[in-house]
C-alpha cells in the first residue's frame, strides 16, 4: 500500500451530456486542480500589492512574489495582530484586509486569519481599561472579525501561544491580555474566546495555536478538551531558526498531539537558508543583528530540511496542513527563512516544494469512457477538471467518494 494511501480516493465518474445522457468510448483527461491538503504559505504581502496607495516602483517585485506563490500553495495566512490591525480603538484594518481574503477566495484558494487573540502585538490603548472590560473587547472583537470575513476566511487561530502567556514577562511590552490571562486563568480564556468565534460563525474551522510543543501544551489541550472548548484543529508552530529539530522530535512531537484524534495543522514553519541562530538563544525574537543574508550552503539545508519535514507530515494521516511562515527572506526578525529572496528569485526549497506538490504528488490521467459512460479516477484528494471533447467540467474526489456523475455543459 502506498504510503500516502490515505491521501488518496478511487471513484467511478458517470460522464453525462447536457441532456443528461452517458457519454460512451470518449476520450477523457482528468487532472487535479487543488489539493485537499492544504499547502500553506503567509501572505501578508498580499494587501500592498492589492493596495492602490502602494508606489508604483515596489509593484513589480510583489507581482514577481504572487505568480510565485500561486504556483505552489492552495492556503494562505492572513493577519489579524491587533496592535497593527486596530492601532486606534475602532479604526480597523478591515478595509484592505478584507480585499486580500476576497482575492484570495475569489481566486480559489482557502483562507485563514491569524490571531484573534495573543499577548505579543497587543493593542495599546487596552492597558487602561479593567480586566472585564479588556475581555468585552476581545469578545467583541472576535464577533466584529468573524462577522466581516466569514464569507472569505474560513479558518482562525483563535487564540495564540496560551501556555507563556500569563507568564509572558517583557517590561518594554506589558500588555493587557498577559494580565487577563492571570486574572481568569487559561482555559476560562481560551473558552470564553472560542465560545465567541463558533457563536460568531458555527462552520469556521477554528485552531489552537501554540510553538511550545512539550508536555505542557498537551495538558492545556486535555483541559480545554475537558471543559468543551470547541478546539476543531490543534495548531503547531515549528519555527527552526537553529536548525531542523530532526525526524525523532518531529514524530515525537506527532505522536504527542495525535493522541487527541483531532486533526494537526503545522501552521508556522521557518527554515533559514543562512547562518543558524545560536543555540543558546531562548526567545527567538532576542536575537537581533543587522544583517542576515541567504547563502548557497544554507539553501541547498533550507530545501533538504524542508523537504524532509513535508515528506513526514503528508505522510501523517492526522496532518491536514503545511504552513511555510515566510514566503520571502526578511519578512519576520529579518531571517533568510522565505522560500524567495527579496527580489523574487526562486530558493532551491522553493523548487523543491513545488516539485513535490505539482509533479510527486499530483494526479493527470488520460481515460476512456466504457460502453456505460463510465472511467474509473484514482488519484490525490481534491478539487480536478475533466475535459472531454474540448468541453470542462469540475468535480471532487474526496474521502467518501465511490461514484459521482459529472456533466459537461
Amino acid at each position: 500500500m502506498s504510503k500516502w494511501q490515505h491521501r488518496i480516493s478511487n471513484c467511478e465518474i458517470t460522464l453525462k451530456d447536457a441532456q443528461g445522457l452517458p457519454m460512451p468510448g470518449r476520450k477523457v483527461q482528468v487532472e487535479l486542480q487543488n489539493h485537499e491538503f492544504l499547502f500553506g504559505c503567509g501572505i501578508f504581502w498580499l494587501m500592498d500589492l492589492l493596495n492602490p496607495d502602494t508606489p508604483a516602483e515596489r509593484k513589480p517585485v510583489l507581482e514577481k512574489y504572487w505568480e510565485a506563490w500561486s504556483e505552489i500553495f492552495n492556503y494562505g495566512t492572513l493577519p489579524f495582530y491587533q496592535g497593527r490591525y486596530e492601532p486606534v480603538e475602532g479604526q480597523t484594518q478591515e478595509e484592505k484586509t478584507l480585499r486580500a481574503a476576497r482575492y484570495l477566495k475569489e481566486n480559489g484558494f482557502t483562507v485563514k486569519g491569524h490571531p484573534l487573540c495573543w499577548h505579543t502585538v497587543a493593542a495599546e490603548w487596552l492597558k487602561p481599561k479593567t480586566n472585564e472590560e479588556v475581555l468585552e473587547n476581545q469578545l467583541g472583537r472576535i464577533r466584529r472579525e468573524i462577522g466581516a470575513f466569514h464569507e472569505y476566511v474560513t479558518l482562525w487561530d483563535v487564540i495564540n501561544e496560551v501556555v507563556i502567556m500569563p507568564i509572558f514577562v517583557n517590561e518594554k511590552e506589558k500588555n493587557a491580555i498577559t494580565r487577563l490571562c492571570q486574572h481568569m486563568g487559561r482555559v476560562p480564556l481560551v473558552k470564553a474566546v472560542f465560545d465567541m468565534a463558533r457563536q460568531a460563525d458555527p462552520n469556521a474551522t477554528l485552531l489552537l495555536n501554540d510553538f511550545n510543543t512539550s508536555e505542557s501544551y498537551r495538558q492545556l489541550i486535555e483541559d480545554c478538551l475537558a471543559a468543551e472548548v470547541p478546539i476543531d484543529v490543534i495548531g503547531i508552530q515549528s519555527h527552526q531558526h537553529q536548525g531542523f529539530w530532526g525526524t525523532d522530535k518531529l514524530y515525537e512531537v506527532l505522536e504527542r498531539f495525535a493522541s487527541f484524534g483531532k486533526p494537526m495543522h503545522f501552521t508556522e514553519n521557518t527554515f533559514v537558508s543562512g547562518d543558524l541562530m545560536p543555540a543558546h538563544i531562548v526567545d527567538l525574537n532576542d536575537w537581533q543583528v543587522p544583517e542576515w543574508p541567504t547563502t548557497p550552503e544554507g539553501e541547498d539545508r533550507q530545501a533538504r530540511d524542508l523537504i524532509t519535514m513535508a515528506d513526514i507530515l503528508f505522510e501523517h494521516p492526522q496532518v491536514e496542513a503545511f504552513t511555510s511562515w515566510d514566503f520571502t527572506d526578511g519578512a519576520w526578525l529579518g531571517a533568510p527563512a522565505g522560500l524567495v529572496r527579496k527580489d523574487g528569485s526562486r530558493k532551491p526549497s522553493f523548487e523543491a516544494l513545488k516539485q513535490r506538490v505539482r509533479k510527486d504528488w499530483h494526479t493527470k490521467l488520460e481515460l476512456m469512457t466504457d460502453e456505460n459512460g463510465v472511467c474509473r479516477v484514482e488519484g490525490f484528494r481534491g478539487r480536478y477538471e475533466l475535459v472531454c471533447d474540448g468541453k470542462k467540467a469540475a468535480f471532487t474526489l474526496g474521502k467518501d467518494c465511490a461514484a459521482q456523475e459529472v456533466t459537461l455543459g
